[in-house]
């Protein structure tokens, strides 16, 4: 903020430096009269060259009053104020009040200009000031002071299932199952809850898909038997126990979702291929 109003100020000082001092002032330009000036010296020296010439002789009296002639209508021409002018020129007197005004102004206008077209905000060094740095141990703190609040209201269910997903996030398996137990009846209608209670539930035993686990997709996909990623599961968990048959329908039933040639496109064709190989 301060290095802007710093610059700012330069520049109206820059810009009153050169509109006020003719206002204040009453200065005008002397163009018209420094060329008038200069066409009257110039013929004076054409004038005293063609006298010069007539009294050596190298000049007859007739060719210099002819000259002489043309010289005063080519002056006559460059004095004479155009015809639409109308009026003569009167001088510029100061302009004080419309120097006060330009002043006040500038700085009024500038201010108005960049609320409507700039960025007031960038001004403000908190909007600017990069965010603090999110930690290990900030992160802790976060989940922490998040796990303290639940137990003071343990019907929060966003709560819970937020506490859940960090808990998963963190490696921190058995807390995670802990906290999505807690709203495990909320959810039972929810098929990306169920999927992600299950596989951190598989995560957690390191074993694979069985027992808890197992119910939960399959009672997602009974909510929602297109759900993929409880499909996913799905079909991990069929192929981990070599039920390649229901494996293979649950991943050509995911197919038509994932991107063509994605990479988990290339790994379902590539499971799907194995348990048809029976492999």
């Amino acid at each position: 903020m301060t290095q802007f109003a710093i610059i700012a100020a330069l520049l109206i000082v820059v810009v009153a430096a050169f509109l006020l001092p003719p206002l204040w002032l009453g200065l005008r330009s002397k163009s018209k009269a420094d060329r008038k000036e200069a066409n009257l010296a110039i013929f004076r020296d054409q004038l005293a060259e063609l006298s010069r010439e007539k009294a050596e002789g190298s000049l007859a009296e007739a060719d210099f009053e002819q000259a002489k002639q043309e010289l005063q209508r080519r002056l006559l021409d460059e004095l004479e104020p155009a015809a639409d002018d109308g009026i003569a020129p009167v001088a510029a007197g100061p302009s004080r009040k419309t120097a006060v005004a330009i002043l006040l102004l500038l700085p009024i206008l500038g201010l108005l200009g960049y609320g409507m077209l700039g960025n007031p905000k960038a001004l403000d060094p908190a909007q600017t000031a990069a965010p603090p740095q999110m930690t290990p141990e900030k992160i802790n703190e976060m989940v922490a002071s998040l796990a303290a609040k639940l137990k003071a209201n343990p019907d929060n269910i966003e709560g819970w299932l937020m506490l859940a997903r960090s808990y998963k996030s963190m490696g921190r398996y058995d807390e995670a199952i802990e906290a999505f137990a807690k709203v495990e009846k909320a959810i039972n209608d929810d098929p990306d809850q169920l999927a992600s209670y299950a596989e951190t539930i598989a995560m957690a035993n390191g074993k694979g898909f069985s027992g808890k686990a197992i119910e939960l997709v399959e009672r997602a996909l009974k909510v929602d038997p297109k759900h993929g990623h409880s499909l996913f599961l799905a079909g991990a968990a069929a192929m981990e126990v070599g039920q390649n048959m229901k494996g293979i329908a649950y991943w050509e039933a995911l197919l038509p979702q994932v991107e063509p040639g994605s990479d988990i496109d290339q790994m379902l064709r590539s499971g799907i291929e194995k348990m048809k190989a029976g492999k």
